[in-house]
């Protein structure tokens, strides 16, 4: 059967354009389209698609608030399709925590190229979303005004954790699954490490919105940034990240050397670096998204002495990287995603108290 598409966006030239997109490919049918949220929002409840595109700003009711409406009432699997501005990336972020399985920006009409990498990334993004998993938002608690800590004991954060590394991955509903983790977190967390597959513009503004929900500092990496606790450095889009090490001091480089699996920041990349400057000192976490990056990298880190842990199936919005990891060997223990941190601060007890 194929795969019918809800195309809603104010444009009736993007419309037309996606249409086009969607159509010409032979596993994909445009079932309807709607100029905004009012029109789709019956043709939801009488075509009944498998994937929804879109837009964010549009008259009458934003894309957001129709989003939230729907998720609550007729759930459907949602690719964004909009204006990657820095405005537009504050939406689409919202969208994703309303539900949206991804997003993709909308280059401008003239642009040749950027229709091609749109055709690419929409055909591609909609036969991901068709296969997601609606899994259910988990609720983030605030953080806590009295911090917890993983020793539970009077010395500082930085003699107890300074030598550990905990390196993260995740794409395809990564932005919950990363929130969902590290608000559980305390604050003396080791130095983290993170890669999420999004677009440039959208990672230093998910990084202060994990930032202003989690007990550490979270901030989008800058080449040459130290490693240390309370701190989780989050790789910028369109750039590698590495970990490396000076002495007694872990500190990342940033590149931009070809992409691998078609994505940079890769987290290959990064996992690689982890398993030859932190070894049996580092953590390693592949979550939710779609492709196999992390896995070799993730196979590295354990080969090296790294603990390793994975996403399960059903808590994934799509069991891409985690499966591939645990496919591989690549993964001590795989786990939903609301037992992630509880198992990871168990581990960093555990070798808190033999470092002592």
């Amino acid at each position: 059967m194929k795969i019918k598409v809800l195309i809603v966006d104010d444009s009736a030239v993007i419309r037309s354009l996606l249409q086009h997109f969607i159509s010409s490919e032979p596993d994909m049918e445009v079932v309807g389209t709607a100029p905004d949220p009012y029109v789709a929002r019956q043709l939801l409840v009488d075509l009944k698609p498998d994937v929804m595109t879109l837009d964010i700003e549009m008259p009458r009711m934003d894309g957001v608030t129709f989003l939230e409406k729907v998720m609550q009432h007729f759930p459907i699997r949602t690719v964004i399709v909009s204006s990657l501005s820095t405005k537009g990336s504050q939406l689409s972020l919202r969208a994703l925590e309303a539900g949206a399985i991804d997003v993709i920006e909308k280059p401008a009409i003239d642009v040749k190229k950027g229709m091609d990498e749109l055709r690419a990334q929409l055909v591609q993004r909609v036969r991901v979303a068709s296969k997601a998993h609606l899994v259910p938002r988990l609720k983030i608690k605030p953080p806590t005004s009295v911090p917890n800590s993983i020793s539970g004991n009077s010395r500082t954060a930085l003699e107890k954790t300074t030598h550990q590394i905990l390196a993260i991955a995740a794409s395809t509903g990564g932005t919950e699954a990363l929130k969902a983790v590290l608000t559980e977190m305390p604050h003396d967390i080791p130095g983290t490490v993170i890669v999420q597959h999004m677009p440039p513009v959208f990672t230093a503004q998910f990084a202060r919105t994990l930032s202003s929900v989690c007990r550490f500092e979270v901030r989008e990496a800058k080449d040459g940034d130290r490693v240390i606790p309370g701190l989780a450095l989050l790789a910028p889009g369109n750039f590698h990240m590495e970990l490396h090490r000076s002495g007694a001091y872990y500190y990342v480089k940033l590149n931009q050397e070809a992409p691998e699996h078609s994505v940079r920041p890769a987290a290959d990349v990064l996992f690689r670096s982890v398993a030859k400057y932190a070894g049996a000192n580092a953590v390693g976490l592949v979550l939710t998204g779609m492709g196999k990056d992390g896995a070799a990298g993730l196979l590295a880190m354990k080969n090296a002495g790294a603990t390793t842990y994975c996403q399960d199936e059903k808590s994934s919005v799509v069991w891409g990287m985690p499966k591939a990891a645990y496919e591989i060997g690549a993964v001590k223990e795989m786990l939903p995603l609301g037992k992630i941190a509880g198992a990871l601060i168990t581990e960093l007890k555990k070798r808190d108290v033999a470092a002592a």
